[in-house]
């Protein structure tokens, strides 16, 4: 799973314990120095997890699985709803060597900083038997220059377009997935013209096409090999043409009125799902399960998923383990089982987050997936389909999700009603002091 996030290194003493105090998921260590929670302790092997967003083990019921098949082993886990908070607390206790679970859930945006910045800090997959099983250029992403694997794959971004079809109904516009998705098929200019057709023709009151004017940002610029940065690992944002066209017409949708203004997973979105507020959301897989889980049960059959004008991949994450955790054989066994074909096939029937396993890709019951939560949309294969358009190679920049993070605060801006040119500015002259 995925979700906006940004970076900060806090070294000071006072600074983590203000971490500490707002208790984020990267637990805080004490004062012996210790590294991580776990250990062994009445004769049981304790593993310590943090993660965020819904990564899907805890909620799928996977963890008290392992506990059952293994008595010995208790897992404690802590998930932070916000990848952001998530991430920071993270390089705190990374820069101070303790407070550290002995699993840490590693968002995509982040890994070219973690290979790149705090491979030490992490234990290497590369010899660990069974886990030859993902797509290529997902395990590429967590691998360091010398062959170092830092984690391994939990699931994947496919994008898919969620949409209320009770509010296209209202509209005049099409209701069914395959006529929504002809709609826009081929160019996300369609989408924000889908859009402008329904701000038009809309009549049931105060509701917004879209969420926010960042998710089509993301959606576009995620469709290519080059975003941010350039194999080199020159950073070129601001060059390339990719993310200027992501720009503008995102801008064109927040100048037209076509956005909530909401930022996806900060305050405010949670009621927008929940009291249908907008229209459309761009989806990659993970987000299903967020989606229905705070639009709630009142608005079940009302959402439904169609294709994405082109395929992209948003998002994915990775579970690594420290190098330094006392019971790091085995974290590395659960890590290695929960990222097992079987388990990510489990986890995507259960709640939607999307395989990277290969194995777990070309099984039928991964295929055949439906989500009653969205009408009984064949989600399998709407999120399958959008997989095989994923650019073979992306490549990722030491500071990706800070330079996302910037982006969706440059398009608020927009939204608040700065001209564009302006807030360009201002967000290039934000990416450049993050980026340094």
């Amino acid at each position: 799973m995925s979700s906006p996030g940004s970076f900060g290194r806090k070294r000071l003493a006072s600074a983590a314990a203000a971490v500490c105090a707002l208790a984020l998921v990267a637990g805080c260590g004490s004062s012996d120095g210790s590294v991580t929670g776990g250990g062994k302790k009445d004769g049981k092997t304790v593993i310590t997890m943090g993660m965020f967003g819904v990564m899907g083990f805890k909620e799928s019921g996977l963890l008290e699985k392992y506990e059952k098949e293994h008595p010995n082993v208790e897992i404690k886990a802590e998930i932070a709803g916000d990848e952001q908070t998530y991430y920071t607390a993270l390089q705190t206790h990374l820069a101070a060597g303790n407070g550290l679970k002995d699993i840490q859930g590693i968002e995509i945006g982040r890994a070219k900083e973690i290979t790149e910045t705090q491979a030490d800090k992490f234990a290497d997959f590369s010899r660990t038997a069974g886990t030859d099983h993902f797509l290529p250029w997902k395990q590429s992403q967590i691998t360091t220059e010398d062959g170092k694997v830092l984690g391994l794959g939990t699931d994947a971004g496919p994008m898919a377009v969620c949409y209320r079809k009770d509010y296209f109904a209202e509209a005049g516009l099409p209701t069914d997935r395959d006529a929504v998705g002809k709609l826009w098929a081929g160019d996300w200019k369609k989408y924000v013209e889908v859009g402008r057709t329904f701000k038009k023709d809309f009549k049931g009151g105060r509701v917004s096409y879209m969420d926010s004017s960042s998710g089509l940002f993301n959606a576009m610029v995620y469709g290519y090999p080059q975003q941010y940065y350039n194999e080199n690992g020159d950073l070129i944002y601001d060059k390339n043409p990719v993310v200027k066209q992501a720009w503008n017409l995102a801008a064109d949708a927040a100048d037209d009125g076509l956005s909530a203004k909401l930022r996806q997973f900060q305050p405010g979105w949670d009621p927008g799902l929940a009291n249908g507020t907008f229209a459309t959301a761009v989806c990659p897989a993970w987000m299903l399960s967020h989606i229905s889980e705070k639009a709630g049960e009142k608005n079940k059959g009302k959402w439904d998923v169609a294709r994405a004008p082109k395929g992209a991949n948003w998002g994915g994450s990775f579970l690594g383990v420290m190098e330094k955790s006392p019971v790091k054989a085995e974290a590395q066994k659960l890590v290695a089982w929960l990222t097992a074909p079987e388990q990510q096939a489990y986890i995507f029937k259960k709640l939607g987050n999307f395989p990277s396993s290969r194995q777990a890709l070309e099984q039928d019951d991964v295929k055949n997936v439906t989500s009653g939560y969205f009408s009984d949309a064949p989600i399998g294969q709407i999120f399958g389909a959008a997989a095989q358009e994923i650019p073979d190679k992306q490549v990722l920049g030491r500071k990706d999700g800070t330079i996302k993070d910037t982006f969706t605060q440059g398009l608020a801006l927009v939204e608040q009603g700065q001209a564009r040119d302006k807030a360009w500015k201002t967000t290039a002259e934000r990416i450049d002091k993050a980026v340094g």
